[in-house]
């Protein structure tokens, strides 16, 4: 799917590693306030989206991300600050004057007109010419695999995955430098979704255009995205690559959301000669007793079973906390009740003040306990 018609001027794949060594902003976000009446939805958003990046606002319902989307769309106006495209300042230009493209959680398409009329919908309304409308349809529909036959069918017979490819195609077809999608895979089952994930990502790195997506779902998020902002209450609580974001939370609320974690009290603290403070460890960083764990053991009794075919995940009871534990099934199942032993290394303990900001310590000295 990486080759362009030489008659089109749909946007070409991009080398990654072209990508990584230069990348200007694509889209910049400069003290944005959002206001609904009484209500400030984003007070003070500042923030940057590196061209040909897919990037992610993760956060829960009602958290500012889809308003944050919508501000670069179009749809929203700031009550203060700016937001730029490729530096232009766009904060009051109409929509269709940003170069822009958005695909919508229902993907908002004409249930009346078939896949084709779906997709030149808006060189239509540009009055394209008709032999350029049907190249760049063509082309376009060719590179989300939708087939020649499949253009001229009705919405109705085509999947829930298919017809996402034709809310893409709309989008790419008018060749927008910035690709929005406002958690279009919300509507589709447990199955699809997961399988849509690898495509709609390979269909970003074929065409190589930056991409500003908005999902609930932490997994989504982690497993497309070059990087997060994670949203909470209008404000940005870290920005980060998946993996610093999983592993390295800078907040209380960022270790919550995403991932699953144990929250560990004082009493356990100690034991781990750590301070007491608001403490959590991830699931898969505990370890059932076994030669050579490392960390601090402690007992307790199993308090839930949950098995999931790959893995089995635990809940120990250890003084007051349940301490949750991933392990395989080859390392034979425990039953309610009995008592199991777990490890826990001082050094995975994520520690937040009061404020919910992350505790930065000297481990050295802990992890000899």
């Amino acid at each position: 799917m990486s080759s362009t018609h030489p008659a089109v001027s749909i946007p070409a794949s991009q080398p990654t590693t072209e990508i990584a060594d230069a990348r200007a902003i694509a889209v910049q976000y400069d003290g944005v306030r959002v206001e609904f009446g009484t209500f400030t939805a984003i007070p003070d958003l500042n923030l940057s989206i590196e061209e040909g990046e897919f990037f992610t606002f993760l956060g829960p319902s009602g958290c500012g991300k889809t308003t944050a989307l919508r501000v670069v769309a179009g749809f929203v106006s700031p009550a203060a600050g700016s937001v730029r495209i490729a530096g232009a300042d766009v904060s009051r230009l109409p929509s269709d004057a940003r170069g822009v493209g958005m695909v919508f959680q229902n993907y908002a398409l004409f249930p009346s007109m078939n896949v084709r009329q779906n997709i030149e919908y808006g060189l239509r309304v540009q009055r394209t010419a008709r032999a350029e409308r049907d190249a760049r349809v063509n082309e376009v529909a060719r590179r989300v695999d939708l087939s020649p036959e499949q253009l001229e069918k009705s919405l109705t017979d085509l999947s829930g995955g298919q017809q996402q490819r034709v809310a893409i195609a709309r989008a790419m077809v008018m060749q927008p430098t910035i690709l929005l999608l406002d958690e279009p895979l919300s509507n589709l089952d447990a199955k699809l979704r997961v399988q849509l994930r690898g495509e709609l990502k390979a269909l970003q790195h074929d065409f190589g255009i930056t991409t500003v997506y908005v999902t609930h779902d932490q997994d989504e998020a982690l497993t497309m995205s070059d990087r997060i902002a994670v949203f909470n209450r209008g404000r940005v609580e870290q920005v980060g690559t998946p993996t610093e974001i999983y592993s390295n939370p800078q907040t209380e609320f960022v270790c919550t959301f995403v991932g699953e974690s144990s929250k560990l009290d004082n009493e356990l603290l100690a034991q781990l000669g750590l301070p007491d403070a608001v403490s959590y460890v991830r699931l898969e960083r505990t370890a059932m007793a076994s030669p050579g764990a490392a960390g601090v053991a402690l007992t307790g009794i199993v308090s839930e079973v949950a098995y999931h075919g790959i893995h089995v995940r635990y809940a120990v009871q250890v003084g007051n906390p349940s301490v949750k534990v991933l392990t395989t099934p080859s390392t034979g199942q425990l039953r309610i009740g009995e008592t199991a032993t777990v490890h826990i290394d001082p050094s995975d303990v994520l520690q937040f003040d009061a404020s919910g900001q992350r505790i930065s310590r000297d481990i050295t000295a802990a992890s000899a306990v």
